[in-house]
Order: C-alpha cells, then structure tokens, then sequence
C-alpha cells in the first residue's frame, strides 16, 4: 500500500481497533464539540450584543405596555436584529440536538468514519498536523 493512498474504510475499522486509535478518536471527537461550542459561544458575545442593543427601545416599550402585538412589530421592525437573534438561538439549538443526540443514541456510523479518517491523516502527516498535539496525546 502507498504512503499516499489511504485505505478503505472497513480496513480503518478493522486494522485501528487498538485502545490508542479508539481515544484518539474519543479526543478528536471531544475536540469538535469543543470547537462548535466555542463557535456558539463566539456568535452569542459578538452578534448577540450588537443585535440586542439595536432593540433596546423595544425593550422599554415592552416593559411599560407588554403585548404580543408589540413584540411582532418590534421584530418585524428590525429585520437585521431578528436574524442575528435568529442565528445565535438556532446555532445554540442544534448545536444542542447534534450533542444531545451523540450523547444518547450515540455517533452515527458516517460520523464515526469520517472521525476515523481524519484521525488517520493525522497520524499520517504527523506532529506538523495542527491537530496533532491535541489528538495524538502522548502516554
């Protein structure tokens, strides 16, 4: 086999089911949810302030005269500020599901591959991958 071709992915499940290759997947795994909650965590200190402070007279409408009517109107009057709500709520909720789902149905078995894959072509190119230090932790 050529150090450049990478091998089938049945042959990654079957020739990697060592104990290091499995944590090192579990560490790359643990890396990108890190990753998506640092992307959530990101949007919600930069495009959330800026969208709230845009509705920050609506604010003082609706606490004087609350009503249904007043919130729509106010959302509806500031487009740009809804979306960017819309944005950081909607990344936060499936950023939820997507964890939610890995933690009690477990990761599906394209997610798996694909972790696997990504493990081996670190591996491959060894401790100049920016990953590396990260994934391949040392014993």
């Amino acid at each position: 086999m050529d150090s450049q071709e990478e091998p089938q992915i049945n042959d990654l499940s079957s020739e990697n089911s060592d104990a290091a290759f499995i944590e090192q997947v579990q560490n790359l795994h643990q890396l990108t949810v890190y990753g998506r909650w640092l992307f959530v965590s990101s949007l919600w200190l930069t495009i959330a302030p800026v969208c709230l402070w845009d509705l920050r007279r609506e604010f003082q409408l609706w606490q004087e005269y609350f009503t249904w009517a007043a919130v729509r109107y106010g959302l509806v009057f500031h487009p740009l500020s809804t979306l960017g709500l819309a944005f950081c709520i909607g990344m936060t909720v499936s950023v939820l599901v997507w964890q939610s789902r890995n933690i009690l149905i477990g990761l599906p078995q394209p997610e798996k591959q694909r972790l696997e894959k990504q493990v081996y072509r670190i591996r491959q190119q060894g401790s100049s991958h920016p990953l590396w230090k990260f994934v391949v932790r040392s014993s």
